[in-house]
């Protein structure tokens, strides 16, 4: 059976337009997971189903805007657009590959005159799509103690620190984006990484956390830059406010050594 997105809602602004692209790339990646395909194979057929499909529909519905995809070319004109959408297809492909996990993601985001405006992030297993078009509530912790999201299999040496000085417990799961709509989920309360990512990785993430009212930094506190000529943007803090101020001065005391 081939997939069909339909259409976006009608006259839809670019708030509503990144949520129907991230579910509609979400909901193919669900078929891609029924196809039988495992291992790499699977891995491959997720990245490159996720990506056509965005690539198809941006074209058909923001024509004059640049692309830049973890799955496509860098085409530098982008650094010259006014617009720019910034797209990880399939974030967390091992963890996508590993039925029946859920902490994968479809990250959608766009730039625009300087800084990001719109995203959103579907994480297809849950049935969520976290975005800016009716941005999420982040309600008041419900943990004892502050819970920091980490990498399952690389989580960074200095926030094993950190979370001694804050009296805070490792929460491991994958994908970037999963982790940092944990924060909007109550799940965990901040995330803090400096083990190296690309602006797709946390693109969409952060436009959509900083609509529900969260922290979004580098780990030195300084602002988080987008359509770069080098994209990469190794570091990011994603908190509840009330956690930055300390989570700041930690880094900028002790560094990130043994990231």
């Amino acid at each position: 059976m081939t997939f069909e997105p339909g259409a976006p809602p009608e006259n839809a602004d670019d708030h509503v337009l990144a949520a129907w692209l991230a579910d509609a790339a979400g909901r193919r990646l669900l078929e891609v997971r029924e196809e039988g395909l495992t291992g790499r194979e699977l891995k491959d057929a997720g990245d490159r189903a996720a990506h056509d499909l965005l690539m198809q529909l941006l074209a058909e519905h923001r024509p004059g805007d640049a692309v830049l995809s973890e799955e496509g070319k860098d085409d530098k004109r982008r650094l010259e657009a006014e617009r720019v959408w910034i797209v990880d297809p399939l974030d967390g492909t091992r963890e996508f590959s590993e039925p029946p996990r859920d902490d994968w993601a479809v990250h959608v985001a766009l730039w625009s005159r300087g800084d990001l405006t719109a995203g959103a992030v579907a994480q297809p297993a849950i049935g969520e799509t976290f975005s800016t078009a009716d941005p999420p509530y982040v309600a008041p912790s419900t943990a004892a103690r502050p819970r920091i999201a980490v990498s399952r299999t690389r989580p960074p040496a200095f926030v094993e620190a950190l979370a001694e000085e804050l009296g805070a417990e490792l929460v491991p799961m994958g994908s970037a984006g999963v982790k940092v709509m944990s924060v909007v989920r109550d799940v965990s309360d901040a995330y803090v990484h400096a083990g190296g990512q690309y602006e797709w990785d946390n693109a969409a993430p952060v436009v959509v956390a900083r609509a529900a009212g969260l922290y979004c930094s580098r780990v030195d506190g300084s602002p988080l830059r987008y359509n770069q000529d080098d994209v990469s943007l190794p570091d990011l803090i994603v908190c509840r406010v009330e956690l930055a101020e300390r989570i700041v001065a930690f880094v900028r005391e002790h560094g990130v050594t043994g990231s």
